[in-house]
């Protein structure tokens, strides 16, 4: 191996150390953290986290935003549960908009580590190809904010492979942190309100009922958005049809 060929490794190694990082983390956090970062934990401390909140709210509203950016981060089990806290301690606002913001921030986190240690090079193999695979690629690549947007607005793949797969075929960083702001909006305030009832819930000695957002009143409204956030997809795809000899 001569000293070029060392130094190209060196740097491949480098680009891939968040992800191996965020691997590692992920699979401590999933053994050792599932306890910590549920809906019984909150129920169990709730007294203890509304009086730290009452004595230290600005650390407690800092604390909160890092430690959920680091869930989605690291993909740590625990998300749904720290969106139930966002609300359970702030309120629906500025609950959402903490719950918004931190897990956003998370997810362009995993989406640089993962371009950086796997998607620049996938992404130039997919473009030097000549298959079905650069088709597809291509055509999300050419709607990038409403395929992404509608794919937030509609939780049909879990939230960390929509994190990844971006990453892998190329999509601009700036489009991925819109679409993923806006687009998780919806659902982030639905939970977020279900949080802030939580009193209630934990009075009653019940569960809060997750399931809400697949309720016809609700899922129908993001499944009507996200139809209309792909109109320009479709209308662009009818007219280079039409525009076919």
């Amino acid at each position: 191996m001569n000293q070029h060929e060392a130094i190209d490794k060196k740097s491949i190694w480098r680009q891939r150390l968040p992800i191996l990082v965020i691997v590692l983390v992920a699979i401590f956090g999933a053994v050792a953290l599932r306890d910590y970062l549920s809906f019984e934990a909150l129920r169990d401390n709730r007294a203890a986290l509304i009086a730290f909140r009452d004595a230290h709210y600005l650390l407690t509203a800092l604390f909160f935003v890092l430690a959920y950016i680091a869930i989605v981060a690291f993909s740590l089990p625990g998300a749904t549960a720290a969106t139930l806290t966002g609300g359970f301690l702030f309120g629906v606002f500025p609950g959402a908009l903490f719950n918004i913001l931190a897990a956003t921030i998370g997810a362009v986190a995993i989406f640089w580590a993962v371009r950086a240690g796997f998607g620049r090079a996938l992404s130039a193999k997919i473009d030097a190809s000549d298959g079905r695979i650069k088709k597809i690629t291509d055509s999300i690549r050419a709607n990038e904010a409403p395929v992404l947007f509608s794919l937030r607005l509609m939780p049909v793949l879990p939230f960390f492979v929509m994190n990844v797969i971006p990453a892998l075929i190329g999509v601009r960083m700036s489009v991925f942190a819109a679409t993923t702001f806006f687009g998780i909006m919806p659902g982030g305030v639905i939970y977020t309100w279900v949080g802030a009832g939580l009193g209630e819930v934990f009075a009653r000695d019940e569960t809060p009922d997750l399931g809400i957002i697949f309720e016809p009143h609700i899922i129908g409204p993001l499944a009507g958005l996200a139809a209309l956030s792909l109109l320009p997809v479709i209308v662009k795809q009818f007219r280079g049809k039409e525009g076919k000899p």
